[in-house]
């Protein structure tokens, strides 16, 4: 379990420096990238594993050393509620990404058709494999 943390740690520390470069290359300026923030509502805890903004949207990214589809389910969910949970980026489109250094069969595709952006390992750094005609979801 304790591996497991550290591991998702490093994955999350590779992923979030990469995100200001990546999403400005598609028309998305970065203003502010945060690592592991954390909400209560209620009873309820939304954790966002990295949040990146600017002035007109926010994006939320799910890190996984290994992603799949379920990670990607869940993660929709969450996605569905980050406003109830962050209300101060309701003036924001939200837009969702995952990322994962190992992809099971079939998670990125089910990704893109999801409407989210696909962030994997590329030799030393980190790409988005979704192709530049691609139009992300709007939550």
């Amino acid at each position: 379990g304790n591996l497991g943390g550290k591991w998702g740690r490093f994955v999350e520390n590779m992923v979030a420096p990469a995100c200001e470069t990546l999403f400005f290359n598609r028309g998305i300026p970065v203003h502010r990238v945060s690592q592991r923030v954390k909400q209560k509502l209620a009873h309820k805890t939304l954790e966002i594993d990295v949040l990146v903004s600017n002035e007109n949207h926010v994006l939320a990214v799910e890190v996984k050393s290994t992603l799949g589809v379920d990670d990607i389910k869940e993660f929709i969910k969450d996605l569905a509620e980050f406003k109830e949970f962050f209300p101060e980026y309701n003036n924001k489109q939200l837009y969702g990404a995952v990322a994962g250094i190992e992809l099971e069969e079939n998670a990125d595709k089910y990704a893109y058709k999801q409407g989210l952006f696909v962030l994997a390992q590329a030799g030393e750094t980190i790409k988005i494999l979704n192709g530049d005609n691609f139009q992300p979801k709007v939550w």
